[in-house]
């Protein structure tokens, strides 16, 4: 296989050397009311991996984002802190083959982490991409949670842009008894 960057021989998804030039995160933080949003990536230097999300090659490329960024992150996260946190993603819906974000939650299983695939799901499947934030507040997403409540959780999306799926997403999970302590995304657009 080759380094999906500079092309050289490789087993994985991305060369050593790639990974640690190119793909290095670099973790920034958003506040969206409430709601600490953590990201590993500026959206722009890695805009061309995110594309492809709707491809058959999007999934080895989330799959190498998600062990660069939200496994190493979950690790060092449950070591200076032990509970039980719930890993939630956002409108984990299959396309092209696989769900982008549930490749995200899936590489943060760990000994006290618990994956919730597909408990958060949009009754509106509106798509928000190049679309404004007044767009944005008067088409809402709808989200719909059939999991556990009394659960503290951390919220799982790819991208941060204007930040109302993720507000609207935490607003539905505290309504049914989830506490979220903060949310993880692959990139935030506006850093």
């Amino acid at each position: 296989m080759r380094c999906l960057s500079c092309h050289k021989l490789t087993f994985k998804t991305f060369c050593e050397v790639c990974q640690k030039k190119l793909l290095q995160p670099s973790i920034s933080k958003r506040t969206i009311d409430s709601l600490d949003v953590y990201s590993f990536f500026k959206y722009q230097s890695i805009e061309d991996l995110l594309l492809t999300k709707h491809t058959s090659q999007g999934f080895r490329v989330y799959k190498a984002l998600a062990n660069l960024s939200f496994k190493p992150f979950i690790k060092k996260f449950l070591e200076e802190d032990n509970r039980l946190v719930y890993i939630i993603g956002i409108d984990e819906n299959v396309k092209s083959g696989y769900s982008h974000v549930a490749l995200l939650t899936h590489e943060m299983r760990a000994k006290n982490s618990k994956i919730a695939h597909a408990k958060l799901k949009a009754t509106n499947s509106v798509n928000y991409s190049g679309k404004s934030l007044n767009f944005r507040l008067t088409n809402p997403r709808g989200f719909v949670y059939i999991g556990e409540s009394d659960i503290e959780a951390i919220l799982v999306d790819d991208i941060i842009t204007t930040g109302t799926t993720l507000k609207e997403a935490k607003e539905v999970l505290e309504e049914a008894g989830v506490d979220v302590l903060f949310s993880l995304t692959l990139a935030d657009a506006n850093r």
